[in-house]
């Protein structure tokens, strides 16, 4: 069973930084995308950034630019760069993470606070 957890959260100031890990355990096989989700409360949850297993990286227009993510593929982990934070990226994080046939897997979340 594959397990996801993720750490690096805190809160910071506006215009500061965190960087977000996520590990990966448990009966992987092959892994397809790793991604980086974030909820808000009373929001959804929304896709921060994804990376292919071929490398292909996709970020929300709302984090363009200011974040990074990267993984490691011999650690299975997933990084999220986060800098010049706001107010608004305020939102529990979570990492995600989904294998060539199909099996999705989702950690608990990491919170992150910005204040003003």
């Amino acid at each position: 069973q594959v397990q996801l957890v993720e750490s690096g959260g805190g809160l910071v100031q506006t215009g500061g930084s965190l960087r977000l890990s996520c590990a990966a355990s448990g009966g992987i096989f092959s892994i397809d995308a790793m991604a980086w989700y974030r909820q808000a409360p009373g929001k959804q949850r929304d896709m921060v950034a994804v990376v292919q297993s071929g490398g292909s990286i996709v970020y929300a227009e709302s984090v363009k630019g200011r974040f990074t993510i990267s993984r490691d593929n011999a650690k299975n982990m997933v990084y999220l760069q986060m800098n010049s934070l706001k107010p608004e990226d305020t939102a529990v994080y979570y990492c995600r993470l989904d294998t060539t046939d199909n099996v999705a897997a989702w950690g608990r979340g990491t919170q992150v606070t910005v204040s003003t």
